[in-house]
């Protein structure tokens, strides 16, 4: 476990990033973390008291990484940009996709190659958005909607605009 003090800081004009909170990683901490590293890894451990998990160092360059705090760990921590916040990380196991996801396209080959072209992380947008169904029925129909999109080889944005259309087309037709 790695334990440290950073200062909350936010990204001003960053491309993407415009606006993130994040702390900084150095990268003494960040090798200490997973050896010879240069790609994104995911923690666990302690903003203050807060508990947190699965969370992304990002790398920076020069070996030093970053990690963005998102409104619930704000709100949890009661802080914001320029507060110092006592650190505790360790590496996280990685994000394993939805058993109920994989044996799904194993009945569609042609959605399955598909998937294992996508990176990882566009794999786990899939799986997540699944697991955040609040009912079965749900999730069953999200798994139903994920095995169509990759069958007609749409990654997680397209699949999302393509209901959200379909959505909005059945309440004109209405």
């Amino acid at each position: 476990m790695a334990s440290f003090t950073a200062t909350i800081l936010k990204f001003g004009e960053q491309g993407e990033k415009t606006g993130w909170n994040y702390i900084e990683i150095p990268g003494e901490i960040a090798e200490r973390l997973k050896p010879c590293t240069k790609t994104a890894f995911r923690v666990k451990g302690k903003l203050d008291d807060f508990a947190i998990k699965g969370v992304s160092l990002i790398p920076m360059g020069g070996g030093n990484f970053i990690m963005a705090l998102n409104a619930t760990m704000r709100k949890a921590i009661g802080k914001n940009k320029g507060a110092m916040v006592k650190v505790q990380l360790t590496i996280d196991a990685p994000y394993e996709i939805l058993p109920e996801l994989l044996e799904c396209l194993l009945d569609e080959p042609p959605a399955m190659t598909f998937f294992k072209q996508l990176p990882r992380s566009h794999q786990n947008y899939f799986s997540k958005w699944i697991e955040a169904a609040k009912t079965d029925a749900t999730k069953a129909k999200r798994i139903s909607q994920t095995v169509t999109a990759l069958l007609k080889q749409q990654g997680y944005g397209e699949m999302i605009r393509s209901l959200k259309k379909d959505k909005d087309d059945l309440m004109r037709n209405l």
